[in-house]
């Protein structure tokens, strides 16, 4: 008997389990990928938000505190204009992350700093200077550079945010404000938003995981039950292929090879012998008619083998040739066709694999004398009857005898249901089998 076998790469059907572990994989895979990009979008905004914030502190201190308390005196180095100055930069100013203020002219020179040192010191201004001075109201910020000359005092802070504010003079003059806050501050604040933003966003994400499983496990068993079929329908069709091979084999050799090997006797035995005209006749008759049978075998072997083409033939041409084979072995059968030429092919098709194998049964284990094949269109469905008057057999036998090896309607049935279509065989001992078999057209 021909068995499937497995090749390396197929080793069976993977299980529930397995296709559920691999699922949830996947998915904490997706989850911790969500995850870590949620982190850094949320680090990043919260990064923005506090520069953001830094620059809007920095405006409404400039216009609001530094802008108002900037005098001639503050402008000119008068030691008790920069004192009283220094002291509002201290009280109102300089507060949390808010570490160094300094405050320019047009030509470079630092009019004042908390840091006295630098006051009366002039430097080249950046781009970025020069564009927030020369745009009143506006506003820019970058990490500082700790290398520039002006920026020495600031190397103990390790690293800071400047935000420069366009300001204008006692006389109208354009004058730039500069605040200096420590990062830390704004990685604190990217920090915060990332706690803040990724449990809710985390939890979402759990739960839609959990939420999945049960589908999950349910698709799983789904296809697992579908692999399964599938086997199951690939060993049934390999065992009834071999089967069928084994019965024609056996009706070769027990039918044709036979009759031929008889009459190849028969001829040799009238060659070498000296026989009568009489003899030769009824000799050649008899031989005509052996070999007439022997014709009539192989043709109904052909057409179980190939089977004729429906679409050219049509189903009723194609169920004569079934009946003119049972004809041959001498059983009375009648045939009735009704709109089968309709048929779409796939469902003529299907009929006609279905009478092939009842009328094979009924001529190798019936012993009918009279059967009726019957195929009609009825309601949108091709319907196929073969009912024989043989000797019929227990209806409770018939999952023994296709444990036994009898899979022909077995593998019928399982034809017609994969497609959408039924199989009902009903007998009783000494009173013939009834096999009907129905297709949606």
């Amino acid at each position: 008997m021909v068995r499937l076998r497995r090749s390396r790469t197929d080793r069976g059907p993977i299980s529930t389990v397995g296709l559920l572990v691999r699922f949830t994989a996947a998915g904490l895979i997706v989850l911790l990928s969500l995850a870590a990009l949620i982190a850094v979008v949320a680090r990043q905004a919260g990064v923005e938000q506090a520069r953001e914030s830094a620059r809007q502190v920095a405006f409404v201190t400039a216009r609001g505190v530094v802008e108002p308390r900037l005098d001639a005196g503050v402008i000119a180095g008068q030691p008790l204009a920069l004192q009283s100055f220094d002291t509002a930069m201290r009280k109102y100013v300089l507060q949390g992350s808010l570490v160094r203020v300094k405050v320019w002219n047009a030509d470079g020179r630092i009019v004042y700093s908390d840091e006295p040192r630098l006051i009366g010191q002039q430097f080249p201004l950046g781009p970025e200077e020069e564009a927030a001075l020369r745009q009143q109201g506006s506003s820019a910020s970058e990490v500082s550079d700790l290398s520039r000359p002006e920026n020495r005092f600031e190397i103990p802070y390790k690293k800071l945010l400047e935000v420069y504010v366009g300001i204008r003079g006692p006389q109208g003059e354009p004058m730039l404000f500069e605040a200096y806050f420590q990062y830390q501050a704004v990685t604190d604040a990217g920090k915060a938003a990332w706690q803040r933003f990724a449990p809710p966003a985390l939890g979402a994400l759990l739960v839609l995981e959990l939420v999945q499983i049960p589908f999950a496990w349910s698709l799983a068993r789904r296809v697992q039950r579908q692999q399964r079929e599938r086997e199951r329908l690939l060993q049934h069709a390999v065992d009834a292929s071999d089967a069928e091979r084994r019965r024609i084999a056996g009706e070769l050799h027990d039918g044709v090879v036979q009759e031929l090997t008889g009459l190849n006797y028969a001829l040799d035995a009238m060659r070498l012998g000296n026989p009568s005209e009489g003899q030769r006749a009824d000799l050649i008759a008899e031989s005509a008619g052996r070999l007439r049978a022997s014709i009539g075998s192989l043709r109904s072997l052909l057409v179980d083998i190939y089977p004729p083409n429906l679409a050219e033939e049509g189903l009723t041409s194609a169920l004569a040739e079934l009946a003119a084979g049972l004809e041959r072995a001498g059983v009375d059968v009648r045939l009735e066709t009704d709109g089968v030429e309709e048929l779409p092919p796939a469902a003529a098709a299907l009929l006609f694999r279905a009478a092939q194998e009842v009328v094979r049964n009924v001529a190798a284990h019936s012993g009918a004398r009279e059967v009726l094949i019957k195929a009609q269109r009825v309601d949108g469905r091709g319907v196929l009857i073969v009912d024989d008057d043989g000797r019929g057999f227990d209806e409770s036998r018939l999952d023994e005898r296709s444990s036994n090896g009898h899979l022909g309607l077995r593998s019928i049935g399982d034809l017609l249901a994969e497609s959408g279509g039924t199989l009902t065989v009903r007998a009783a001992p000494g009173q013939g089998t009834r096999v009907e078999a129905e297709v949606p057209v």
